[in-house]
Order: C-alpha cells, then sequence, then structure tokens
C-alpha cells in the first residue's frame, strides 16, 4: 500500500469515529508550493455527508492524522485544505528502496495477461513517408512502449496499402517515361524514386484534362476521361485478374519501397512485429458478411447490397458489400480485425494510430465489431490524432509538396548544430563525435516536439523552435542528461552505500517526490494512451532537477553521507530521464 492509499484509508477512519459517517473516497493532490507540506487532503467534498466548518474539519482530522501514521510529521489548515507534512525519513526509505531498481516504474507483464495491438504507419506504397507519417508512427510506437511498460504485452503491426489505382499510377508512369532505371542506377531511395513516378502521373494527367477542356469538355468528363487515368485502371484489371507481368513489375516497384521505408524507420527509431499487407487483406471479411446476415447483423438490400443499419447507435446505415459482390474498406477492416484475433489468439484489444478524419469509419467499424459479437471488440480504440502543419502550411503529396520524412530528419540534426556551434555546447568533439550529437538531438528535438502535446491537438511545427536548449524542448532535457552523466564521472568516490539519517533539503525532497510519481505516470499515460503525460512529466523532473542543482552544493556538501546522496539522487534523476525518454523513443547522449 502505498502513503497515500494508507493516508486515504486512515481519512475515511477519522471521519468514521469523529463524525459517525462514511465517506466513498478521499481527495488527495500535491501541497501547492506557496505552503508547507507535502501531501494535501481536499475538506470541501466531505460537506456532502460531515456538517461543520470545512477549516475545523481539517484541523480535527489533522490531529487525528498524526497520532494515527507514523509518517506524518504535522499538519497546517489553510480553508479547506488540510496540508500534511511528511518526515523525512520516509523519502529516505523510499528513495533507499527504489534507487537501485531497474526498470523503475515498470510492470512485468503476467503471462496470462491478454495482449494488445497497436497498429501504426500503414503507408501507402506509391510515396514516401513524410512529415504526417512521422506523427502517426512517433505516436504509435511510444504508445506501445508505454503499454508494454504498464504491464501488458504488445504486438506492433501495420498494414500496407499495397493495392489499389493509386499504386497502379506509379507503375504505368514508371512504365512510360522510368527508362527502366533503378534505385541503384539512380542512388535513390526506393521510396522516393516511387514518388517520382506518382508526381509524374499527376503533372501528365493534368496535361491530358487540360487538352480535353481546350476541346469543349467538361472538367469533369475530362477528368474521367483522360486516357492516363484509363490506362492506370486498365492496369488495376489486370492486377487483380492475376496478369503475370503487372503482377511482376507490382512486386518489384513494391520491393523498392518496402527498402526505402525499412531505412527510414530504423532512421526513426521505431519498428515492427508484423506486416499486413492490403493486397493480402482485401478479400478477408467477405465470409463474415454471411455470418452477419444470418445473425441479423446485416440486411440486404433490393439491389442486393448488404448494409448495417446503426441508425440506434446514433450513426447511419453502413454498405458492407456492394450490389456486384464486392467489398468495400469497411468490409476489409472487419476481416482484417478478426484475422489478426486468430493469427494472435491471446489479443484482447487494438489500438489503431490513424488521423482524426477516419473518426468516423473507426466508430462504425467498432460497432459492427460489438454486433458480430467478438468479446474483443469492447477494447479497441482508435488512437486519433491531429495533422501537422509547418510554418509554411499544408502538404500536399500529388503535387511533390510533401514533407519528405527523410529530408526532415536531415534538416533536424543540421538545425542542431547549427545551434549548438553557435552556443559553444560542443566544443573539443572530434567531427565524427559532433555528428552523432547532432543527430541525437535534432531527432529527440522532432521527437519530444510531437510527443508533447496531447494527440487530438493540431501542431504546427517550427523546427527551430524545437532546436531550443531552454524550455520545455527535447534538447534542455537532454542537455540535462548529459549535466547529471558528467556529475557521476566526476564522482570518483563510492556513492553506493545506503545513506538513511541525514536531513533532507527540501529541493531533495521535491525530487524524490517527483521520482515517487513515476510509476503512476506510466499507468496513467498507459490508460489514457498519451505519450505527452509522460513527455511533460520528464519535463517536470528536470525542472525539479535544475533547481536542486543550482540551489544546493553536491560536492560541497557538509558531510560525506550527504555528498553520496547527493550523487545517488542525480543517478536515479539521471535513469528516470533515460527511461522516460526511452518510452517516447528518445536517445539521451552520455556527453554535450
Amino acid at each position: 500500500m502505498t502513503l497515500q492509499q494508507s493516508i486515504s484509508e486512515k481519512v475515511k477512519l477519522a471521519v468514521q469515529e469523529l463524525y459517525q459517517a462514511n465517506l466513498a473516497s478521499v481527495e488527495l493532490q500535491g501541497t501547492r508550493k506557496e505552503f508547507d507540506g507535502d501531501i494535501t487532503v481536499v475538506v470541501f467534498p466531505m460537506l456532502r455527508v460531515i456538517k461543520g466548518n470545512p477549516v475545523q474539519i481539517g484541523e480535527a482530522i489533522g490531529a487525528y492524522l498524526v497520532a494515527n501514521v507514523s509518517e506524518i510529521n504535522s499538519y497546517n489548515v489553510v480553508k479547506g485544505f488540510l496540508n500534511l507534512v511528511i518526515d523525512d525519513q520516509y523519502y529516505l526509505n523510499f528513495f533507499a528502496e527504489i534507487k537501485n531498481i531497474h526498470h523503475y516504474g515498470f510492470v512485468t507483464s503476467g503471462s496470462d495477461q491478454k495482449a494488445v495491438m497497436v497498429e501504426y504507419s500503414s503507408p501507402n506504397t506509391n510515396k514516401p513517408l513524410h512529415l504526417g507519417h512521422i506523427r502517426n508512427n512517433l505516436l504509435g510506437y511510444a504508445v506501445a512502449e508505454i503499454i508494454k511498460a504498464s504491464g501488458k504485452k504488445v504486438y506492433k503491426t501495420q498494414i500496407i496499402n499495397d493495392r489499389g489505382i493509386h499504386i497502379c499510377k506509379s507503375m504505368i508512369a514508371w512504365q512510360k517515361y522510368g527508362n527502366e532505371e533503378t534505385p541503384e542506377s539512380t542512388g535513390l531511395k526506393g521510396d522516393k524514386l516511387v514518388g517520382n513516378y506518382y508526381v509524374k502521373f499527376d503533372q501528365e494527367y493534368k496535361k491530358e484534362v487540360a487538352a480535353l477542356v481546350s476541346t469543349g469538355k467538361t472538367e469533369e468528363e475530362a477528368k474521367t476521361e483522360a486516357p492516363f487515368l484509363k490506362e492506370a485502371q486498365e492496369m488495376l484489371r489486370k492486377w487483380e485478374a492475376g496478369d503475370t507481368e503487372v503482377v511482376k513489375l507490382w512486386k518489384m516497384m513494391n520491393e523498392w519501397v518496402y527498402a526505402g521505408f525499412e531505412q527510414t524507420y530504423k532512421s526513426l527509431g521505431v519498428d515492427f512485429d508484423s506486416y499486413y499487407y492490403e493486397s493480402n487483406t482485401y478479400l478477408l471479411g467477405k465470409d463474415t458478411i454471411q455470418e452477419g446476415l444470418d445473425k441479423g447483423v446485416f440486411f440486404r438490400k433490393e439491389d442486393g447490397s448488404v448494409w448495417c443499419d446503426l441508425t440506434d447507435e446514433g450513426l447511419d446505415e453502413k454498405i458492407v458489400l456492394r450490389s456486384d459482390g464486392t467489398a468495400v474498406y469497411m468490409t476489409q477492416d472487419i476481416g482484417t480485425a478478426i484475422q489478426r484475433v486468430k493469427d494472435k489468439p491471446d489479443i484482447g484489444g487494438m489500438i489503431y494510430t490513424v488521423g482524426n478524419e477516419q473518426d468516423y469509419h473507426f466508430k462504425v467499424l467498432f460497432q459492427i465489431l460489438k454486433k458480430l459479437g467478438y468479446d474483443w471488440s469492447e477494447n479497441l480504440y482508435h488512437l486519433s490524432y491531429g495533422m501537422v502543419d509547418l510554418p509554411s502550411g499544408k502538404m500536399k503529396s500529388r503535387e511533390g509538396t510533401v514533407v519528405d520524412a527523410d529530408d526532415l530528419i536531415t534538416e533536424m540534426a543540421t538545425t542542431a548544430g547549427e545551434i549548438s556551434k553557435e552556443l559553444g555546447k560542443l566544443d573539443g568533439y572530434s567531427e565524427e563525435e559532433k555528428s552523432d550529437v547532432y543527430g541525437t538531438i535534432g531527432l529527440g528535438a522532432l521527437k519530444y516536439y510531437i510527443l508533447k502535446v496531447d494527440p487530438k491537438k493540431r501542431i504546427l511545427f517550427n523546427p527551430e523552435e524545437s532546436v531550443d536548449f531552454q524550455g520545455n524542448t527535447g534538447p534542455f532535457i537532454q542537455y540535462t542528461y548529459a549535466r547529471i552523466q558528467a556529475i557521476l564521472r566526476k564522482a570518483t568516490f563510492d556513492y553506493t552505500p545506503v545513506v538513511l539519517h541525514i536531513a533532507l533539503e527540501a529541493k531533495e525532497k521535491e525530487l524524490i517526490k517527483q521520482l515517487e510519481l513515476y510509476p503512476e505516470i506510466i499507468q496513467h499515460a498507459a490508460q489514457e494512451l498519451s505519450p505527452a503525460i509522460i513527455a511533460n512529466y520528464t519535463y517536470d523532473l528536470v525542472k525539479a532537477y535544475n533547481s536542486f542543482f543550482q540551489n544546493v552544493s553536491i560536492f560541497g556538501a557538509d558531510s560525506e553521507d550527504e555528498k553520496i546522496f547527493r550523487v545517488q539522487l542525480s543517478a536515479s534523476v539521471g535513469a528516470t530521464i533515460k527511461s522516460a525518454f526511452g518510452l517516447l523513443g528518445i536517445q539521451v547522449p552520455e556527453r554535450m
């Protein structure tokens, strides 16, 4: 039982004994900095069951707690807030228990624990990954790592959109204009090469549309009658029919793209346990439609199409099978979800990391799976996120104005280098060492800037602002970590002994209280599926450490025990920064 839980139980007992009343719950919070205390009991909610003056009630409960909870030294009451002062010994004992725990705050998953599958990235194979994909990947990866740390088994997956008219557009453009060029012959990453032909298709298609409009066709007529589009549509028909040459070309160009994606994922520091391909899953779900018809979950219209009526759930009627018997995206998503549980029977829930423009789609998908009776459908979640904009404006992939993920990662390292040089942060480093650190700082800045924001909010990403060594930024936190490592290198004495008999400075106590929060923060972030909770906790921890560092002398301490303890405290803060940033997929440099 934690101290907070113990205090809650004692408050309930106090209310029973003093007022013959029962409290359902007790509201606790950290004591505000301007008041003396560590934990505050909020008295106001008790007035529902206790009649009286909140200050007098606080005084009575405070006296009871001091008499009955050994860790509480004293108390004070401010209006309806009972502030409790916790004995230093509690914090010293707590710190001695956790300081050497490897992966402090993490919970090991039980063998009987149901697993969670987290889907993220899920790109199209007709273009490279861009800034929007970066937010998707960072969110999905961080959420998966946080859930894992909270004690659940996690499978990371993605579904690659490797079929459809968009793929055929790149293929037909390469056939016409590619002159057999390859990633090897051009020196381009495969995803970039294929993306160039997607842009090329759009350019040539627009020329054909303009030419048709000039002959008197309407814009809509010209768009549907343009020969280049018809060639792409014919290629799609051939692919679906299994045409040998088309399938061969499709496989070759997709392999180029996959190799390019893997390089980007490696640069970004994300990984996957499994891959699903739309070319394999697009026929899934059709058998489930018949099952749903038999159960009365779906109904057939006069034209033969099959629908699901979700009006009672506040949604619309949704088509799941066209009148010609072909599937829609919803059919495929139903089938893929069911297939994943067949592949991994221990899955108890799934998280889909997809932009907020798909909010309605996932509401419908989850309701249909519930109606079909799958018990795991109660644990489906759409991790919806907002767009990422740059100061220069929105991105358009067809026109080739997308912010390429690889280019952005490189630009971040360059920006980190320029700012570091101005500040003289890496004087005395070799060029190779500088390059490594610039990459770590740049990528850390990018990741932190994106992950510190609530996923649902839209982001205006400013690269230069993100690489600031002051404020709520990745580099500021990384720099504090590196400073701590410098302190540990300077401590040439043995700082492993347990220290239990010193008077704590207020700044030391504040740091231990921050460390005490970490396990709870992991659980909260996992529950909310929000890496921002981890990011902002880490910033608060770093602020508390820097305040400690500026106000309390480490190596000039009055006693050997105090010196040892302050180095230990620094080491634990450093380990927690590294751990928290690890959950966000951010590295920390040992020197800066």
